[in-house]
């Protein structure tokens, strides 16, 4: 299979816990840590021909997927800014990837997602 092949088949299996489709089904959102041990650092089984996440990353960006920033409003009032904080630093661990031939309501468009 493909890349992009891999990745929705992966995306759709419900097996891994490091990677998920957006809410609005058009990002792949990765929790880089976990993603790191649990996808990358299987023995015997790998799903990518790689080990690092840098290499993973080249992967998507060479397949078209820009990495999405999500940009946080903070409170005026310092408790409120402080929680706030906390949850974006919680966030700061997801990686968010975009493609418009990647959506998971319209599978069809995969297939136009190639290597650059």
């Amino acid at each position: 299979l493909r890349f992009p092949q891999k990745l929705w088949k992966m995306l759709e299996s419900g097996k891994f816990q490091s990677i998920w489709w957006s809410e609005s089904g058009k990002c792949v959102a990765i929790n880089k840590d976990l993603f790191e041990v649990e996808v990358l650092g299987r023995e015997g089984q790998q799903v990518f021909h790689t080990q690092k996440i840098k290499s993973f990353m080249r992967q998507l960006n060479a397949y078209g997927f820009t990495k999405m920033q999500w940009n946080f409003q903070r409170s005026a009032s310092l408790p409120e800014f402080l929680a706030e904080e906390v949850a974006a630093s919680a966030h700061s661990q997801i990686l968010y990837y975009f493609n418009p031939s990647f959506n998971r309501a319209h599978p069809w468009l995969s297939e136009a997602c190639k290597r650059r």
